[in-house]
């Protein structure tokens, strides 16, 4: 944002209702990794594998593929806030068919409603989220949402496994409906109503992103590095447990501490992001790939194991922010669909890696394979970076004119044309 002086602010504030949406994801995000946690308790309930349970995190993720892209175009006419408080109001209730789920398959199908809503949810809040700030701080305001699932990490996921282990996994589903009951009346009472905007988006206009190498790239690369950690992540209880030998009651504390370097780790990227995009992306994925070969080959010693568990939530998730920021930035001409597709391209790698995780398992690997195979799928992801690096310097940057508004939002605003700093 300009100053009077024509020099550039370093730092802008960002709107206490992005704030809302981040507490808001909370309540999402607990819902999405919670499973990790009580896997082996709905297995046994169930009287499924661990890995047929694991498949519910991976239900959940196709929910997210195919809902992101459906409803941000279905709701497109609808009002943002309106809209944001239907969703919200329907991953409630989709929480409460799954704690009441009598068995197995309608708690798979109730994983998928919440996850349409919750990727509903996710397009919209991110679009209005990045429409109220300028593009320099596109990260740091998706930093921010993202924060919410770092905090779902952090509280969510280890309450969750806690009250799996004393109260049932069923107990876990009616404390997210409950906190996603808080966040309805979070937005109710605290985002405000949005102007629809002056010009109406046009889909067919915006699907021609899709034309763009950089931007499969870009889906490319976010499938792969959310892939390779959750390949690991989904299977942490049993493999906590079971290959480093750490007493189940100690596994919420575990989860905790992935959820603390989540935190840390979303700092940094949202910190630094915005204007070394490239090096954050390489450097956290390296890092990604370096901890999860270490817990493949270390993770049979319990104290190596925790700490490993610290290190992977700091690495992966301080490549969120870039990797949300990067998507958004070479599909600016799409206001519409570039936060269903950031949606969609996470979920595809959530969705792929408790399958590859769970098909490990099942080839006979044993638990500590999915580390192998995560850190595999998170060392595609560094080349196909390379590849859009090195495509993005032989093209150069172009300027970026305006702050794209959200669907409905209104919320874009003229700004001088600045080029995206995404330095290395």
């Amino acid at each position: 944002m300009p100053t009077p002086t024509g020099t550039t602010r370093t730092r802008t504030r960002v709107p206490l209702a992005v704030h809302v949406l981040g507490l808001s994801v909370f309540a999402l995000g607990t819902s999405e990794f919670m499973l990790s946690g009580i896997l082996p308790q709905i297995a046994e309930d169930m009287d499924v594998t661990i890995p047929q349970a694991g498949l519910l995190i991976s239900a959940f993720a196709i929910g997210m593929v195919v809902g992101a892209p459906l409803l941000a175009v279905a709701t497109l006419r609808l009002p943002r806030r309106t809209t944001l408080i239907a969703l919200l109001a329907v991953f409630g209730l989709g929480q409460v068919m799954g704690a009441l789920a009598p068995n197995y398959a309608l708690l798979f199908v109730s994983r998928v409603l919440s996850a349409l809503a919750c990727a509903g949810f996710w397009a919209v809040g991110a679009a209005v989220a990045v429409a109220m700030v300028p593009v320099t701080a596109r990260a740091r305001a998706l930093a921010i949402m993202i924060g919410g699932l770092s905090i779902a990490n952090v509280l969510g996921v280890p309450a969750g496994a806690f009250l799996g282990e004393h109260l049932g996994w069923r107990s876990a589903f009616w404390a997210v409906a409950a906190a996603s009951a808080i966040a309805l009346v979070g937005v109710v009472a605290l985002i405000p109503p949005l102007p629809r905007p002056a010009e109406r988006p046009r889909i067919a206009q915006e699907v021609r992103i899709y034309r763009d190498r950089q931007v499969w790239l870009a889906i490319v690369m976010v499938a792969f590095a959310a892939g390779g950690v959750f390949c690991a992540f989904s299977y942490f209880s049993p493999l906590l447990t079971e290959v480093a030998g750490v007493e189940e009651g100690w596994v919420p504390t575990v989860l905790a501490l992935f959820g603390i370097g989540a935190l840390t780790g979303t700092a940094i990227g949202g910190r630094f992001a915005d204007a070394h995009l490239f090096g954050v992306l390489l450097s956290g994925l390296a890092g990604s790939t370096v901890v999860l070969v270490a817990l493949a080959l270390l993770g049979r010693y319990a104290a190596v194991a925790i700490v490993l568990s610290f290190l992977l939530g700091v690495t992966c998730f301080s490549t969120a922010p870039a990797l949300n920021a990067r998507l958004f930035n070479v599909a600016a001409a799409a206001p519409t669909l570039a936060g269903a597709t950031t949606t969609a391209a996470f979920n595809l790698g959530n969705t792929g890696g408790p399958w590859v995780g769970g098909t490990v398992i099942d080839a006979g690997f044993g638990y500590a394979s999915t580390a192998w195979a995560g850190a595999a799928l998170t060392a595609t992801a560094i080349v196909v970076t390379a590849v859009s690096l090195r495509l993005h310097r032989r093209t150069g940057t172009a300027p970026v004119s305006r702050v794209v508004a959200g669907p409905g939002t209104g919320t874009g605003s003229d700004v001088p044309a600045k080029p995206v700093r995404t330095d290395v």
